[in-house]
């Protein structure tokens, strides 16, 4: 029986830096009664869990997430110090990363939030260090003028400042049920190293440890910077109409249907739509797009563009937590929960090879000397140095960092990916299937033929537009404009409805009027021969043929036309260049498919119903790594049945849930630009695990032998771990595409008249 008194909570905990610090968090709270689903997302500091406080309170998840080490506080709320009165490795509360000691979570009138960055050396993390160091320092100046024994005492203190606060969540978290973690092993090193007399090679272990400790830190807060930065796009204030005058509100509090003022230089504080004015629209931080955008009445405008020439007055259309920039944020703090299969891997890998780490040092410890009667003092020392190299830390760092460059570094440029499972889904494509209309073409069909069977062509037309009135799709749409431009009022129509794959059909003065494809006419009886020649002949020259029905009899014709985008044939030369095909899945008529597949050398196939193209993509699936580009409604179920389903930007709602990945810039090149996103975050991946492990590999054996002691294990550890990190840092670095701009944008400046900018295009 289901348990009723469950329920989702949210908290946000900081000081995470790495994979192994949020299988800390989880540890801690995954075993507590009541708990199921536990979510831990480390660059959103997000903790989200299913909870039955009937069986444990939210009070004691918050113990139990302070009690590792780590601050924690509801959603919404400032995250607190974790109690115990020692200093943190990390800080555990908004600090724990380069420059965020101050960072809340975000709340209205939350002014401390914005405070500028604090440098690391403020942090505890960089306190640690300077600390460690300095003492490290004293020390061995104290050997060249004092005598032996202070300057041992000197080591001995050094290694004990570093170590406590290290040792002190160890056993937090052994008491919680996880033993072997880093901590646990610098502090048996460390104390280890003291017993035996090594005081000098303890504290530098203890110092270089609180190095790497301070470097993942600074590595995570930048990655976490990067995406928090899009958020910020949006401006705080927006210039809201009220009455015919205007005035200052919070952005977050527009609603959809106000009118907003954007003036030249000022960022767009919504999603909306443009009602009055022309200017150029620099929509760079939200797409990548680098060339400013010509918008006119009814272009649509994304929150966090720039206005560069003109005046506009917009149509909010999106609320402030369902706009462009919000949704991006989003879908890139929740791709974290879809970790990749070789991240979960690396992680069920990690919890079976510490425990044989451990187990292997516990035997060079004591087979040689009982076996050989080899000195135990030797021995043990290197089985100490063992454990540090056999540390993780570097492993399981190695996919996460990866993914989280990756996912900053495609929401920047337009290209949006739901998670590392989702990388390395697309990495992994071989064959790549779009949809024509709104994907390969523009979408934005026009009519260029009406031929009237009976009436006029101002009643053919008054019927077409009154049944697509309010359509969505890109036909219907050019239909209702094409009346419009003719000054044709639409019919008053009822009862409307979609025909998936074949048009749509409404109640026009109690008569059944129906406006589709001439597959729906055929259905009807109503393709005579006679109308199914006109169809040929237009269809011949390119032409999507639509046929207007009343009670099933054909009233006429409207021919129109969607010509592909500039950049979709070098997108589909681009592809093959990978290794990748391509073909074109579209419900339109053979004849038109053929004449748009010749011109973009691609294979098609044509008049194929919604679940045709699931056919067709579980077809292609059978012996290739498909992704599906499309952005309607009736690419929705296609999206969702292949391997990686990518929504256009401009794509409908439905589309871009159901899809894994979206492209935010409409360009069919940013298709590769995906691709090579996503094979260079395998790439990485794979360069980040050789690094890793082939480091391990080498010093465990030099280790074993003898040849390399305490200092150079730690030193080893650590520096696979800084050279992980910083590997998968250049991917913020990575272009997935060129700087070529498509055909269709136009570059204002404040001093381009808006009449020229219009008639360039």
């Amino acid at each position: 029986m289901a348990n009723t008194s469950a329920q989702q909570r949210e908290w946000r905990v900081t000081g995470m830096d790495c994979g192994s610090c949020a299988a800390k968090v989880r540890g801690a709270v995954e075993r507590l009664p009541g708990v199921e689903g536990v979510d831990v997302a480390l660059m959103a500091e997000r903790l989200r869990l299913t909870l039955d406080e009937t069986q444990t309170p939210p009070e004691h998840i918050e113990k139990a997430v302070r009690g590792v080490g780590f601050g924690i506080a509801p959603k919404g709320a400032r995250p607190e110090k974790p109690k115990g009165g020692f200093v943190l490795p990390d800080g555990a509360f908004p600090g724990a990363t380069e420059g965020s000691e101050t960072d809340s979570a975000p709340e209205e009138n939350d002014e401390p939030a914005e405070a500028a960055p604090r440098s690391w050396m403020t942090s505890s993390k960089g306190r640690l260090v300077i600390g460690t160091g300095a003492l490290l320092a004293a020390a061995w100046a104290s050997r060249l003028v004092l005598p032996a024994e202070v300057a041992h005492w000197a080591f001995v203190l050094a290694t004990l400042v570093g170590i406590v606060p290290v040792a002190q969540r160890a056993f937090a978290m052994a008491r919680a049920q996880m033993p072997f973690t880093i901590e646990m092993l610098m502090t048996i090193a460390a104390g280890g190293a003291l017993v035996i007399g090594e005081p000098e090679e303890a504290a530098l272990v203890v110092f270089l440890f609180s190095v790497g400790e301070l470097l993942e830190g600074v590595s995570a807060g930048k990655a976490r910077d990067s995406i928090r930065a899009l958020s910020k796009l949006v401006p705080k204030t927006a210039r809201l109409e009220v009455g015919g005058k205007t005035r200052e509100v919070s952005a977050e509090k527009l609603q959809v249907g106000q009118i907003v003022q954007v003036r030249p230089g000022d960022r767009v504080p919504c999603d909306g739509e443009v009602i009055e004015g022309t200017s150029g629209v620099d929509e760079s931080p939200v797409t990548g797009e680098s060339v400013p955008s010509l918008k006119e009445p009814g272009a649509e405008v994304f929150a966090g563009s720039i206005n560069a020439a003109a005046l506009l007055r917009v149509r909010v259309l999106r609320s402030a937590e369902d706009n462009t920039i919000a949704r991006i944020v989003r879908l890139v703090e929740e791709a974290e929960s879809a970790r990749a299969p070789t991240e979960r891997f690396i992680d069920r890998f990690s919890r079976v090879y510490m425990p044989a780490v451990v187990a292997a040092a516990v035997l060079v410890a004591v087979f040689p000397p009982l076996a050989f009667g080899l000195a135990w003092g030797e021995w043990f020392y290197r089985a100490l140095a063992l454990l540090l190299i056999g540390c993780p830390c570097a492993l399981v760092i190695s996919v996460p960092a990866s993914i989280t460059s990756a996912l900053s570094t495609g929401a920047r440029n337009g290209l949006l990916m739901k998670g590392g499972a989702v990388i390395e889904a697309a990495a992994r494509t071989t064959y790549v299937a779009f949809d024509k209309t709104g994907t390969l073409t523009h979408g934005r069909p026009r009519v260029t033929d009406v031929s009237v069977l009976s009436g006029s062509e101002e009643d053919l037309m008054a019927l077409a537009a009154g049944v697509e009135s309010g359509a969505s799709h890109p036909l219907g749409q050019a239909i209702c404009a094409e009346a419009k431009k003719r000054g044709v009022d639409a019919a008053a129509a009822t009862g409307g409805r979609a025909l998936p794959g074949k048009g749509a059909e409404a109640s026009i003065d109690g008569v059944s009027v129906s406006v589709g494809s001439p597959r729906l006419a055929n259905e009807r009886g109503a393709l005579t021969d006679d109308l199914r020649t006109r169809v040929a002949t237009l269809e011949a020259e390119g032409k999507t043929v639509v046929i207007v029905l009343r009670d099933d009899a054909p009233v006429g014709l409207i021919a129109l036309r969607d010509e592909p985008r500039a950049d979709a044939a070098d997108a589909v030369a681009q592809l093959r260049r990978l290794g990748i095909s391509s073909i074109m899945l579209t419900g339109d008529n053979a004849r038109t498919a053929q004449a748009i597949a010749e011109g973009l050398g691609i294979e098609y196939r044509s008049e194929l119903m919604p679940e045709d193209k699931i056919t067709a993509i579980r077809d292609l699936s059978a012996d290739a790594h498909v992704m599906m580009i499309g952005d309607g409604i009736n690419d929705a179920p296609a999206l969702a049945a292949a391997h990686v389903g990518v929504a256009m930007g401009s794509g409908t709602d439905v589309a871009l849930e159901t899809a894994d990945a979206a492209i935010l810039r409409n360009r069919v090149t940013d298709v590769v630009g995906k691709v090579r996103l996503a094979r260079a975050t395998m790439s990485n991946i794979r360069q980040n695990i050789a690094i890793a492990l082939g480091l391990k590999a080498v010093f465990l054996v030099t280790t074993v032998l003898g040849i390399t002691g305490l200092w150079i294990a730690i030193l080893a550890d650590t520096g696979a771990t800084v050279l992980v990190t910083m590997n998968a840092l250049r991917l913020l670095f990575f272009r997935p595409t060129g700087t070529t701009e498509p055909a269709g944008h136009v570059s204002l400046t404040a001093e381009t008249r808006p009449d020229q900018a219009a008639a360039t295009t």
